[in-house]
């Protein structure tokens, strides 16, 4: 029974009905088997193509319909290339640094980048935007790497406190300084589309590390975001 399987967090083993639609936290990595890319993407499309027709099936829909029997092959491909390529890492963005010429001091910031992904306990979409800021260790960043680096860690399964944290990590490593601030708010449809079915709410979560971590600095990074 599915309901026997269990998870454990804190040292608790919890059982699915427990855990119900709460969102655990269980790492910084994203779950992943030691096996992920033995196979070949192909493969992959291949053997998601087989698997999601078998569920259409025992949902009662035809395949043979013109507007179905295309649509197995549609999401094998949509899975590989588009809203799980974050899973892979020879998707990971190429980031190449530049000297800071201008010898801007000041934060950075690259706010509203819209993204999607995927709560990974139900599969239904997480829309939101990030806000990213970092202060130069004397290396600078091409904008639109920023936006790659979100869409990375995006497109995978996700739950939104790891995607923060998987950001903000990456940044750091990338830019070689603490000083670095993420902050993600987003609509969950797991909780909008399903479940409570509240459309209206949204969840916020934030990262602040080095010079960030203080009021002053949260204060003035919240008026750049919120003007």
């Amino acid at each position: 029974m599915i309901t026997e399987k269990i998870s454990k967090t804190n040292g608790h083993k919890l059982s699915i009905d427990e855990i119900g639609d709460d969102h655990l936290f269980s790492g910084l990595d994203t779950p992943m088997k030691a096996s992920a890319f033995e196979m070949s993407d192909t493969e992959k499309k291949e053997r998601i193509s087989i698997l999601f027709s078998e569920i259409m099936d025992v949902l009662g829909l035809d395949l043979t319909d013109d507007s179905l029997q295309g649509t197995p092959d549609r999401v094998a491909k949509m899975y590989i290339e588009e809203i799980f390529s974050g899973l892979d890492p020879k998707n990971k963005p190429k980031v190449a640094l530049f000297d800071n010429k201008y010898q801007y001091n000041q934060m950075l910031v690259e706010k509203n980048i819209t993204f999607y992904s995927n709560c990974e306990h139900h599969f239904v979409p997480i829309i939101g935007k990030a806000h990213i800021a970092y202060k130069s260790s004397g290396k600078v960043i091409g904008l639109s790497k920023l936006n790659r680096i979100v869409q990375y860690y995006a497109k995978r399964p996700q739950v939104q406190e790891r995607l923060t944290n998987q950001i903000a990590n990456e940044l750091k490593t990338v830019l070689e300084t603490e000083d670095v601030a993420v902050i993600i708010d987003a609509k969950h449809l797991c909780v909008s589309s399903r479940g409570i079915q509240d459309d209206t709410s949204t969840t916020v979560t934030t990262y602040y590390g080095g010079e960030f971590n203080n009021a002053s600095k949260i204060l003035e990074l919240q008026n750049y975001i919120n003007n």
